[in-house]
């Protein structure tokens, strides 16, 4: 067994963000939002996904949809992991 396995510490669950887009409207529209709105985001769907931790961007990934028992689920598939020491 590995060392970091016996560590208590490894056990402690983390949130991991995944930052699929970012929308930019003048505040005119934002206000003007309502249901049904359509919010365009700067990336397009075929786009990687960048993985955070806090603001630590630890990964890069692309958007799957699980199948099985939980099709429909989102998922990420990796791409790109950081070096946790170094950074991408």
């Amino acid at each position: 067994m590995d060392e970091a396995d016996q560590n208590p510490l490894t056990q402690v669950p983390i949130e991991i963000t995944i930052s699929v887009g970012r929308a930019r409207p003048p505040v005119r529209e934002l206000l003007r939002l309502q249901r049904d709105a359509v919010l365009p985001l700067d990336r397009r769907v075929d786009d990687p996904v960048e993985l955070y931790v806090g603001d630590k961007l630890i990964g890069r990934g692309e958007l799957t949809e699980l199948e099985g028992e939980q099709a429909g689920q989102l998922a990420v598939r990796l791409t790109e992991v950081a070096n946790l020491r170094g950074g991408l």
